[in-house]
């Protein structure tokens, strides 16, 4: 596991849940790592994912590190032919994902971005309510996102996420996550037209509605909702989408959405942990590979080069 913070925090515990053996941790400061990796059970730690993968009998790798260090460790960690699972957002270009697709694809190795929440139960019911045709021909989409995160200035972030030569900035932060959601939902992007602000101060609010020929589906809180002319109705969440969860919540906000997020991506580690064994995982969702990452960059690159002018409609690149 290379990263200290969400990686400790989320990627240890989804691992273990998985039915991984988490055996090194890996961090820039040697100390501060050795204490995290005691605290989270991890036997050993070291500071290079070059002395990590000495240890023998790793099967896989998994990157919670600032964006910009992504593209060097994967692409280290596939030619030593092991699986990979990285974080989004996926690379700090569509350059530095091609390369990274590219290294997997030699390699042979399975390869998983951490778009975990394909597998949160209320987007994964609204997609398939999508994929069965029950809103008939998708038109409309609308997917509001209002966070006051970044706007606190008590709030204890990570500090890539204001340094832009990092991969820093909400866009790809969250963002990352609304185009995923986007594409799994609807298809590929042909173009786009941006604009980019941060800091949205007041609580946390959003809409998620598409709409069809047929009807719309949205999703309220934690729900996911129907209408058609039969009225308007909660879908249910069917055994193949339900995820578990932590039996509490902390009161640390460092942990504020661990609850969220832990679920989901243990069924992402599930399917790390089937590439690792050549068998087959359930097609109930399907797995954010590296392909998923170029396109998801291919997509950033084009809002931001929209934003810088000034809106303008930019066409993203074919995958």
């Amino acid at each position: 596991m290379v990263g200290t913070g969400f990686g400790c925090r989320v990627h240890v515990p989804a691992l273990r849940a998985a039915g991984f053996d988490v055996v090194a941790l890996v961090g820039r400061d040697a100390p501060r790592t050795a204490r995290r990796a005691e605290r989270c059970g991890v036997p050993r730690s070291a500071t290079t994912l070059v002395d990590a993968l000495a240890i023998s009998g790793i099967d896989a790798v998994t990157i919670a590190t600032p964006p910009g260090t992504h593209a060097a460790l994967a692409i280290a960690a596939a030619r030593a032919g092991k699986h990979v699972l990285c974080e989004k957002p996926f690379a700090l270009d569509a350059g530095e994902a091609a390369a990274m697709l590219d290294a997997v694809e030699r390699a042979g190795v399975g390869h998983l971005v951490g778009h975990e929440f394909r597998w949160a139960p209320e987007r994964a019911v609204v997609g398939r309510a999508i994929t069965e045709g029950r809103i008939g021909e998708a038109r409309f989409a609308s997917l509001v996102s209002i966070v006051g995160l970044v706007a606190d200035p008590d709030a204890r972030l990570p500090e890539w996420w204001f340094d832009a030569s990092r991969g820093g900035g909400w866009l790809g932060a969250s963002g990352s996550h609304v185009i995923d959601q986007v594409r799994s939902w609807l298809g590929d992007f042909e173009s786009v037209s941006a604009a980019q602000t941060a800091a949205g101060w007041g609580p946390m609010r959003g809409l998620t509605a598409v709409a069809g020929t047929d009807g719309t589906v949205w999703i309220d809180g934690m729900s996911a909702w129907i209408a058609d002319r039969d009225g308007a109705r909660l879908l249910s969440v069917p055994d193949d989408l339900r995820t578990t969860s932590p039996a509490s919540v902390s009161d640390d906000p460092r942990e504020r959405f661990t609850h969220l997020e832990l679920g989901p991506y243990t069924r992402l580690c599930e399917a790390l942990l089937a590439a690792v064994r050549g068998a087959p995982y359930s097609d109930a969702v399907a797995v954010p590979t590296f392909a998923d990452g170029l396109a998801e960059m291919q997509v950033l690159d084009a809002v931001r080069a929209s934003a810088q002018a000034g809106g303008r409609v930019v066409a993203v690149a074919p995958s």
